[in-house]
C-alpha cells in the first residue's frame, strides 16, 4: 500500500512538471510568433517606402511620364516561391485632369520552349491591368503592383512583358519587363 501512494505522488508530481513545462513552451512559441509577424510586418512597410522614395526620385528626372521599380525591370522568380513582381508609377504630365489605364501583357515567350503557352503566361499576372484619374502634374501617390505568380510547371525561361498606359485611351507610354523563371 506504501508504494502505491509513493508511486501515485512521483506519478502527479511528474505530471504537474510536465504541464507546466509545455505551457512554458507554449507562451514561448506565442511570444516568438508575434515577434516575429511584427519584425515582417515591419520589413513590409520599410520596403514599400523604399519603393516609394525610389519611384519619387525617377519622376524627379525631368520628362519622366513612367517610373518602373526595380529600375533594372529584370525579375528572377523561382517556380512555386511567393508571387514576385514590379511596382510603376504614373506622372500625368498635361495640364488637365486625364483618365489613366494600364495593361500588362505577355511579349515574348520563345525561349520558354512549347510548353508554355502566351495565354499561360497572362495567367500569371496579378492585377495586370487597371484604370486610375491623375489631376494636372499629379502621380500616383501609391504605386500600382504587378505580381507573378509561377506554378511548378513552369518552364525555366526568361519571358518579357509590356507594360502598357494609355491615357484617355491613347497610348501614353510603354516599358518593357524581363522575367526569368528559375
Amino acid at each position: 500500500m506504501k508504494m502505491n501512494k509513493k508511486a501515485a505522488m512521483e506519478m502527479s508530481v511528474g505530471t504537474i512538471v510536465t504541464i507546466v513545462l509545455l505551457m512554458v513552451v507554449l507562451i514561448l512559441g506565442i511570444f516568438l510568433t508575434q515577434r516575429i509577424f511584427k519584425s515582417s510586418i515591419n520589413a513590409i512597410d520599410e520596403i514599400d517606402s523604399e519603393v516609394q522614395s525610389q519611384i519619387t526620385q525617377l519622376f524627379a528626372k525631368e520628362g519622366n511620364k513612367l517610373a518602373v521599380y526595380p529600375t533594372s525591370r529584370e525579375i528572377v522568380i523561382k517556380k512555386g516561391d511567393d508571387p514576385k513582381g514590379f511596382a510603376f508609377s504614373v506622372k500625368n504630365t498635361d495640364v488637365e485632369e486625364a483618365e489613366f489605364s494600364y495593361s500588362v501583357v505577355v511579349d515574348d515567350i520563345s525561349k520558354c520552349g512549347t510548353t508554355l503557352t502566351e495565354e499561360e503566361a497572362n495567367e500569371m499576372l496579378i492585377g495586370k491591368e487597371g484604370s486610375f484619374t491623375l489631376g494636372p502634374g499629379d502621380a500616383l501617390d501609391l504605386p500600382r503592383l504587378v505580381k507573378l505568380d509561377i506554378p511548378e510547371t513552369a518552364p525555366p525561361c526568361t519571358m518579357t512583358f509590356n507594360l502598357e498606359v494609355d491615357k484617355d485611351s491613347v497610348s501614353y507610354s510603354t516599358a518593357q519587363i524581363f522575367v526569368t523563371i528559375k
